[in-house]
């Protein structure tokens, strides 16, 4: 009997003597090694499809775009504003406030909240603390139980508290209209401090929101990588006697008509101004 055929039988008999088959061995488990990639990659496209996310792209879209436009000629920019003001002679912002230093608090609170998210917040708490004083007397805990609803609260509670007392510290208790002293307060930042210039001490100033900053980029009329070079260019064009209302047309305009996802071209007063090319259709 050759060799192969006795190996061959002893096998079988050890298989009978067991009463069982030998088991396979399992096959390999695939490498785990391009996991991450792949859940990276789902988390990546996940967040590409979520408004926040895809404004922000929207934006920066408008910002890597705008710079190669051809750039406004001074009539045009007249038009353009000119059109804002006869649509809008006096336009308002959306915050609730009565004075400088609630005007003040608001804005600090906007920060990555809705207007409307914000006025229903402060409608109580400027009716508890409606004064520095009375706000430091709330408290951080004070202010944060009116407050919870806006993102961030407790950081936003804690600079409202200490904004506040160093109002009452340094100014008087008075709101300073000054740039570089609004911003040594926590949470004013330039944008900030341009808005209470503007509202309650009417200075022309602009503060460029993400709103103003896809707009001036979208359009061409002042691109910029940044929201201060968006900022210097729209002063540099925009003709003194527009300044006073122009960042609040602006603002409005892409908040309601320029917006990041769909802006409603048909209904624009300057699209035919307005460089950019992807124009949504009536």
């Amino acid at each position: 009997m050759a060799d192969g055929d006795r190996d061959s039988r002893r096998d079988g008999a050890r298989e009978n003597s067991r009463g069982r088959k030998p088991v396979a061995k399992p096959a390999a488990k695939p490498s785990r090694a391009k996991a991450p990639a792949k859940a990276k990659a789902v988390l990546e496209e996940q967040a590409a499809t979520r408004p926040g996310r895809r404004r922000a792209v929207a934006n920066a879209a408008a910002a890597a775009i705008g710079g190669a436009f051809k750039p406004w000629t001074k009539k045009e920019v007249e038009t353009a504003f000119s059109r804002f003001e006869e649509a809008n002679p006096h336009p308002e912002g959306e915050l609730n406030y009565h004075d400088p230093f609630t005007l003040l608090v608001a804005v600090v609170l906007s920060a990555q909240a809705t207007d409307a998210g914000v006025n229903k917040a402060t409608k109580t708490l400027f009716e508890e603390a409606p004064t520095p004083a009375r706000m430091v007397a709330l408290g951080e805990e004070g202010v944060a139980r009116h407050i919870r609803t806006l993102g961030l609260y407790r950081g936003k509670a804690k600079n409202v508290v200490e904004l506040s007392r160093l109002l009452l510290a340094e100014h008087g208790g008075k709101v300073p209209p000054d740039r570089a002293a609004l911003e040594e307060l926590p949470g004013v930042g330039r944008k900030t401090a341009n808005v209470v210039l503007n509202i309650a001490f009417h200075m022309p100033t602009i503060a460029v929101d993400t709103h103003l900053f896809r707009v001036a980029n979208r359009t061409g009329l002042a691109p910029g990588k940044t929201p201060l070079e968006v900022e210097l260019g729209l002063e540099r064009v925009i003709p003194d006697r527009f300044k006073l209302h122009a960042h609040h047309w602006l603002i409005l305009h892409g908040r309601y008509i320029c917006k990041a996802l769909k802006p409603e071209c048909p209904r624009c007063l300057i699209a035919d101004l307005c460089r950019w090319p992807e124009k949504t259709p009536a």
